[in-house]
């Protein structure tokens, strides 16, 4: 006879059950003042977070209007830039984000189609 400890698969099911703490996101948004692709970048990538990151995202947007010698640390070459600093590894998306399954997966939200 058994006993509940005894069980070797018991801990797995006790783990599977879980919760898994979410990871953390977070962003930074390269942008060069307040033009209509930058504010359009942010609104984009606002909504993506809300909707596929709820509570566990974190946004700085970067104006290298005002702070250009911040460009040079993330190696930004063009803008908006999008740089996904946690979780690793580091990941950049160029562009107004407007296209939200090219963002997800660049932000390994959703797996690349083969």
């Amino acid at each position: 006879m058994a006993l509940p400890g005894d069980n070797p698969l018991m801990g797995e099911e006790e783990n599977a059950n879980e919760t898994v703490p979410q990871r953390h996101y977070e962003l930074r948004l390269y942008v060069a003042g307040q033009t209509p692709r930058s504010v359009e970048a942010f609104s984009n990538l606002k909504k993506i977070c809300e909707e596929h990151l709820k509570g566990r995202y974190s946004i700085d947007v970067i104006d290298l209007m005002e702070n250009p010698k911040l460009a040079r640390g993330d190696q930004i070459l063009a803008i908006p830039t999008l740089v996904r600093k946690l979780p690793e590894p580091i990941r950049k998306i160029i562009g107004n984000l407007a296209d939200t399954e090219r963002v997800l997966i660049g932000l390994d939200l959703r797996p690349r189609k083969p």
